[in-house]
Order: C-alpha cells, then sequence, then structure tokens
C-alpha cells in the first residue's frame, strides 16, 4: 500500500472520528499497518498523520474544487464542475469535512491556520468567479461565504438524517443560488 492509500484510509478514521477521538489503535485497524510501521511513516505521530491528511486534502483541492473555478467554461459550468467534485469528495454529503472536524478542540489549536488559509482559499477563488458576472466584490465575497456555509450545513443534516438528498439539492442549486441576479 503506497503513502496515498496509507493517507487516505487515515482521513476516513478522522472523518469517523474526529482528532481527539481518533487512536493509533483504529488508524492500524484501517490502514493494517501495526503501530511500529506508522510511527516509521509518521515520526511524529498522529499530529503528523493529520497534517499528512490534511495536506492530502488541501491538494485535492486545489486540483479538483480551486482549479476548476479558475479554469475554462462559463461561471455556472464552472460552479456545476466545483458542486459535483465536492459531491465526489463527500461522497454525497456521507463523508464528513476534514476541514470541520480540524477546527474543534485541541486540533483547532494544531491546525486552525492550515484550515483557515484552505477555506479563503476557496472562498476567494469562489467569489472572484461571481465578480466575473459584476457582482461587487464585498457582495460576491458574501455569497461565497454563504455558499461554504449552505454546504458544510447540508454535511452535518445529511450525517444527523441519515439521508444525502440535502447536499446533493444544496450542491445542485449552488450555481443558481450564487449566480442570481443582484437585486
Amino acid at each position: 500500500m503506497d503513502r496515498t492509500e496509507v493517507v487516505q484510509r487515515i482521513a476516513k478514521v478522522f472523518r469517523q472520528c474526529g482528532y481527539e477521538g481518533t487512536t493509533l489503535s483504529l488508524i492500524s485497524e484501517a490502514t493494517g499497518l501495526g503501530r511500529a510501521s506508522l510511527y516509521h511513516h509518521f515520526p511524529n505521530g498522529k499530529q503528523e498523520m493529520a497534517e499528512a491528511v490534511l495536506e492530502y486534502a488541501g491538494q485535492w483541492f486545489g486540483e479538483n474544487i480551486l482549479a476548476p473555478l479558475q479554469g475554462e467554461g462559463t461561471p455556472a459550468g464552472r460552479i456545476a464542475v466545483m458542486g459535483a467534485h465536492l459531491s465526489q469528495f463527500y461522497d454525497c454529503g456521507r463523508s464528513a469535512c476534514l476541514l470541520a472536524i480540524f477546527t474543534l478542540g485541541e486540533s483547532d489549536l494544531l491546525f486552525h491556520k492550515r484550515v483557515n488559509q484552505m477555506l479563503n482559499a476557496w472562498i476567494d477563488r469562489l467569489a472572484a468567479v461571481l465578480m466575473e458576472i459584476g457582482i461587487p466584490a464585498k457582495q460576491a465575497r458574501q455569497r461565497a461565504e454563504d455558499a461554504v456555509i449552505q454546504v458544510q450545513g447540508a454535511l452535518v443534516l445529511v450525517r444527523a438524517l441519515d439521508r444525502t438528498e440535502p447536499f446533493e439539492r444544496t450542491v445542485q442549486q449552488l450555481p443558481i443560488r450564487l449566480l442570481e441576479p443582484i437585486a
């Protein structure tokens, strides 16, 4: 198993148990690696594993969320691509947000700056798309923040209700809500 697969499996544990609830035993079980092997790959333990997960998530977001927003096509098309990739990353809302998980408790002290950077990059890139169609900067930023709030809220609702429809509906309606004309 390569490092990327190990990190993906560790990410699933963090998504299910949170940072504080994740133990080396759970990570060992999920990866099939013993403690000695885990420490070989991650000498600084759980914190280094979480950093690797955040690095993986950041790289994935850069390639699949940020780059398409900056790419070719209409604003609506680029936002729809973002939504499709969000749906993939969050398994239609079944998987918790790693960024949200790393803002709770002890992990917030450790990873706040990185999570802040990632969320701001997403909001900034989304706001830039909205400014392309003439939405003023302040309003574009607010709409972008609201979109992230809606996605995050839908993720919570899916987990609580055991139904993916709220997330699917939110992602599907993002282009409409974000691009509606200014009142």
